[in-house]
């Protein structure tokens, strides 16, 4: 009776190194997925998990409450007050300073001297510490003795309290937030102007597009679609993820005027130590930044002309 011996197939070389670059690419993506998956999606979940206790920090023992807390937030006008400033703070900010790091890189874009200078120093404001600039603000700020009311006192006009009280502390703020962001969406803006190639502009001008104001409608602005969908993206997500100038300049007052959702969500974790509070109204505020981010690609993606 004769014996079949089984013969194995030899692997195909081909499968022999898409394996290995598979192996070798998991090997690589590995501390990559590690850090993701320990300092963004495990801090996620902890904070979600939060948001359904009790949970106060010194205390070994807490209880699920469910819904209590966001059924609470509904009901505290800290956070609708909170709420309410980050978004005229996030209305002001957000459009002014992408208009203006819009017009601003423009004007750097045609001009030939100078060009590095320029935008060296309006890309400043980004590269410094708020923490260290929040003295010189506070100076020019100031009631008495600083520069904006000495200014408005030359013509006439009297001069508010501007850090000092409710009615203005919110749009001085917005000032410094502006400052802030308008040297970032200016770089920004910059590399997208740079990009869009001479020709264009050529012939739009061959077209009949003889103004300044013809080529930018036609060439100047669907050409930077990509790049202002992205700028609108992060100035947006910047300004309502605003921390750093209420803490320093207004610790959230006078009468809460400048308290924004992010000084809440410290103050409710970090102060009062209510960790379960405020990790459902941190869950709140990631929730209000995927909407704000799905929004802006489902409506504005549409009508952006890629190259």
């Amino acid at each position: 009776m004769a014996s079949v011996a089984s013969v194995a197939m030899p692997l195909d070389p081909m499968q022999v190194r898409r394996r290995s670059e598979a192996r070798i690419a998991w090997l690589l993506a590995a501390p990559a997925i590690t850090l993701l998956f320990l300092f963004v999606l495990l801090p996620v979940v902890a904070v979600i998990f939060l948001g359904f206790t009790d949970f106060e920090l010194g205390y070994a023992k807490f209880r699920f409450v469910g819904f209590e807390n966001y059924a609470h937030l509904l009901t505290d006008r800290t956070f609708r007050k909170s709420l309410w400033n980050t978004t005229v703070y996030t209305a002001i900010v957000g459009p002014v300073s992408i208009i203006l790091g819009l017009g601003i890189a423009m004007l750097i874009e045609g001009e030939v001297r100078g060009r590095a200078f320029f935008r060296t120093a309006y890309f400043l404001p980004v590269a410094s510490l708020i923490v260290a600039m929040a003295t010189v603000w506070q100076y020019m700020f100031h009631p008495t003795i600083g520069p904006i009311n000495a200014l408005l006192g030359l013509v006439g006009l009297p001069g508010p309290n501007w850090l000092g009280s409710s009615a203005t502390v919110l749009y001085s703020l917005s000032i410094i937030g502006v400052w802030q962001a308008v040297g970032f969406n200016m770089v920004l803006f910059l590399a997208g102007l740079t990009a869009i190639p001479r020709e264009l502009y050529a012939a739009a001008e061959v077209d009949g597009a003889k103004s300044a104001l013809d080529r930018f409608l036609l060439v100047t602005w669907p050409m930077l679609g990509p790049t202002t969908l992205f700028v609108i993206t992060i100035s947006i997500t910047n300004a309502v993820k605003v921390f750093e100038t209420v803490k320093t300049l207004t610790d959230g007052g006078p009468n809460k005027a400048s308290e924004v959702l992010l000084f809440t969500i410290y103050q409710e974790g970090f102060v009062y130590l209510r960790v379960g509070y405020a990790s459902a109204m941190t869950v709140v505020f990631l929730l209000i930044l995927v909407v704000l981010m799905f929004l802006q690609y489902r409506v504005l993606d549409r009508r952006v002309h890629y190259t």
